[in-house]
Parts: C-alpha cells; structure tokens; sequence
C-alpha cells in the first residue's frame, strides 16, 4: 500500500514587493520520508517552509496537510505540524520545563497530557538532566534540541526543521544529525540546508531549489544515478594506442592520467564496457581496471544549481 501523502503544495509563490522568492513551486512529503529541502543561500528555503508551517501566506498556490486546505483550515492543518524556524522561539528566562509546559499549552494538549508529553520530548531530545535549567543558560546545541522538543512536542505527523544545525560545533552537529533520523522513524520531517554532507547522513529524498524554483526532485541513489558522470578509468597491463579506444562505440574522448590509467569519455548511457573488454581480450591488452567514475555531491550540486535550466524529477 502506498504510503500516506501529508503535505501536498502545488505553484507556490512568494512575492516580497517585487522580488519573487519563490515561484511555482510544487512539494510533496509522504508518510515515512525524511526530505532535505537543499539550495543555496537565497534560493527560497526558508520562506517555503515558512509557506508550510502556515506562518508566511503565499502569494499565490495550494497548500494541504493531511488533506486539509492548509489556508481554509489553518488551526485544524497546524495540528498536524511541528516546526523549528531558523531562529528558535525559545525563551531564556524560562526553565526547559515551563517553557515546554507553554508549547504543550499552545498545541491545546489537556493537563493529563502535558506531563506524558513533556518526558517524552525530553527523552527523544536528549533534555531528561536539564528540566529545571533556564534555557538562556544551555549551550547553543541544548537550546537547538529544546527548539525540537517543542516542535515534537505534540506528536505531529509533520516536523519541518529549518537550518537545524547552523551554529553548532561539529560534536553538537552530529548529536542533532542523529536525533533528526531517529525522528524519521516517528514522524515525517522536512530537513532545510545548505549543507550538503547533512543531506546525504539524514534523507531519504532531496529536493534541489534555485531562484525559488525546483531543479531537482528525486531519492539520492536517483541524483547520483541520473548525474553520474559520463566516464570510465581503465588500467592495462600493456596500455593500447587512445586512437584504438577513441574507435569504440560511445566513446567522445580519451585521456592519459599521470598514474598510467586512461580516462574514457562516453555518451550518457552508453558506456563502451562491454566492446571496450571484448577488444582487450582479443588485442591482449592485459584489462585489470574498469571503473565508472564517481561524481560527488557537490559536483552534482554545483552543476544544477549553476549549469542547467531548471527541471522537475518526480521521485
């Protein structure tokens, strides 16, 4: 059965006087998944999430959580939200426990829930020792775990979190990297960054955002599939002449690399492997390396953000 679809935002736009921030964007977010919301500084990531969490209203476009209008219905759409903004509310001069006791109040939670729902958070949280310490004197990665705490803190389907780790030293980036998966097995959670490496440690599936406007939609192993880099290193024991391989079927182009190996260039989906092997067993070439060669994520990154006109891949 397929998994439940929770939010569903179709031409989304966003106009700040005349600067469109986001234009024509379309999001979708299923039960189970976590999504990395990526772009560059600028592209329109905070305020599409601000559009989602029902805080920024868009200028133009459809938003639906759960299948409730999320602009028709707002109170009833928010219950199902949890969303930790760039900046987290948090108030200093409160203990983590009062100010936990105010979200839980917010979120309209009875008074029998609030205690259950609390430790809960806590616990998910990592807060179980800093109930009564005011949150003005937590370190900056406590207050981010508090932030999420009261995101969670009513059980939401949906937990949108925007640039969770900005600000964090490393020990403290991967503390909240491993509380963000743990969330995903829970609940459905938009992830908004910048950083690529956090993309690859949390999501399921990314979304590439430029100029407010898609440019890629689908899981990672279909990014690095789709933008695999059109080449082959191959190593012999007794190197043939390049003009032998440039011959090949598919084959654009070939390069001497100073370790000895050869860097074959190839139309897109038409790696010369199996010809290129048939060759160098009948030429006695001496084959001991066939290796497609890798592109990094930032490679990937730089070239739709920067290269390519803006497309939509359906996951």
């Amino acid at each position: 059965m397929a998994a439940e679809q929770l939010i569903e935002a179709r031409s989304l736009y966003r106009y700040y006087d005349r600067h469109c921030a986001v234009a024509g964007l379309d999001l979708e977010l299923r039960q189970g998944e976590v999504l990395g919301l990526l772009g560059p500084n600028g592209a329109g990531k905070s305020s599409t999430l601000d559009m989602l969490s029902g805080t920024l209203a868009p200028s133009a476009g459809q938003i639906q959580i759960k299948g409730i209008d999320l602009l028709d219905r707002p109170r009833a759409a928010k219950r199902h939200l949890g969303y930790l903004p760039e900046q987290p509310p948090l108030h200093p001069d409160l203990s983590v426990d009062e100010y936990l006791t105010y979200c839980a109040r917010l979120h309209r939670l009875r008074w029998r829930e609030i205690a259950p729902a609390i430790a809960n958070a806590k616990h998910r949280c990592g807060l179980q020792a800093t109930g009564e310490r005011l949150v003005g004197n937590l370190s900056r990665g406590y207050q981010q775990r508090v932030g999420i705490a009261q995101a969670i803190i009513h059980t939401p389907a949906v937990v949108i979190l925007d640039e969770a780790t900005t600000g964090l030293d490393p020990i403290q980036i991967q503390e909240i990297r491993q509380l963000i998966r743990d969330l995903g097995e829970a609940h459905s959670v938009i992830v908004s960054t910048h950083i690529l490496p956090e993309v690859q440690v949390v999501c399921d599936r990314v979304q590439i955002i430029n100029e407010g406007r898609t440019v890629f939609n689908d899981t990672l192993e279909g990014l690095e599939r789709r933008h695999a880099a059109p080449r082959l290193l191959v190593g012999f024991d007794h190197p043939p002449d390049p003009a032998s391989l440039e011959a090949l079927p598919g084959v654009t182009g070939v390069k001497a690399l100073a370790d000895g190996r050869l860097r074959i260039d190839h139309e897109p989906g038409q790696a010369p492997t199996e010809a290129l092997t048939q060759r160098a067993v009948a030429e006695g070439w001496g084959l001991n390396e066939l290796t497609p060669e890798r592109v990094t994520l930032e490679q990937i990154f730089t070239d739709l953000v920067y290269r390519q006109e803006p497309e939509a891949h359906a996951a």
